[in-house]
């Protein structure tokens, strides 16, 4: 048996308590406790411990602590369960006591995947351009079930996502550019596409936004593609074969026929 002698209150950490223990050759220091623990097993200077009872101890503390890494985790921002779990496994923490943290966190409410995933949604729609599709496979990389990210993603009105769309094509479409109006709209719907929207919405969104550009833009884009095909085709056909290549590398790249050929007439 051993026998509670001393307690004192750590310098560092208010919350936790050292304990020291006489096994029948002096005092020594045994080992700490959190003050949830030091209550829930009225410790006090003292009592005695047999061996299990001190296993017991240091089993409930470990149990402790992990649960304060897990609250402090979630102190910066909410997270999903399964986002806890790695923490915690990364910080080498028994996996039956992450199991039993997890289940008391979901108990108050401090863990909710629905919650976080509805959260979620609405942070990066406010702060990014995401569409649904972006959105959800974002969610699953955080292991959210595909139950509470298609509830959260369906709330996500139609009209919205083809508002938000709009917006963005709107800002790009006064940019520079060295691409054909036809290819330059293809990139955008690429982008668009890449940011989690359906080819239905980025259609709709198109539909709305004047992207054309003024006749001029459009012979400069062509000038500069022209020029870079030349350089590519340049001494390796005879003349018939290296108009036609020409014409058909600017066709690809979404230049008008009769734009091509002004090219032809007037460059080459």
């Amino acid at each position: 048996m051993s026998k509670i002698t001393k307690i004192t209150l750590q310098k560092r950490n208010k919350g936790r308590y050292n304990i020291f223990l006489d096994r029948g050759q002096g005092e020594e220091y045994a080992f700490s406790v959190d003050e949830d623990v030091l209550i829930k097993y009225q410790l006090k200077k003292g009592l005695e411990l047999d061996e299990e009872y001190l296993k017991t101890l240091i089993e409930e503390d470990e149990k402790k602590k992990t649960y304060h890494l897990a609250l402090n985790y979630l102190s910066y921002r909410m997270r999903s369960i399964d986002e806890i779990k790695k923490y915690l496994l990364k910080k080498e923490r028994v996996e039956e006591h992450i199991d039993e943290v997890i289940q008391t966190l979901i108990e108050q409410k401090l863990l909710d995947d629905h919650e976080f995933a509805r959260a979620f949604v609405q942070t990066k729609r406010l702060t990014q351009v995401k569409g649904p599709l972006k959105l959800k496979q974002e969610l699953m990389q955080k292991g959210v079930s595909k139950t509470d990210i298609e509830e959260v993603i369906q709330t996500i009105p139609k009209e919205e996502q083809i508002n938000e769309a709009r917006k963005w094509l709107e800002k790009q479409a006064n940019k520079s550019t060295k691409h054909s109006n036809r290819a330059y709209k293809d990139k955008l719907a690429i982008q668009l596409q890449s940011k989690g929207y359906s080819h239905s919405i980025i259609n709709e969104a198109l539909h709305h936004v004047e992207i054309e550009k003024e006749g001029d833009d459009e012979w400069e884009a062509l000038c500069y593609q022209a020029e870079k095909v030349e350089k590519k085709y340049q001494g390796k056909y005879e003349r018939w074969e290296y108009v036609q290549r020409f014409k058909q590398a600017l066709y690809r790249k979404g230049f008008a026929a009769e734009l091509i050929e002004r090219y032809i007439d007037q460059k080459l």
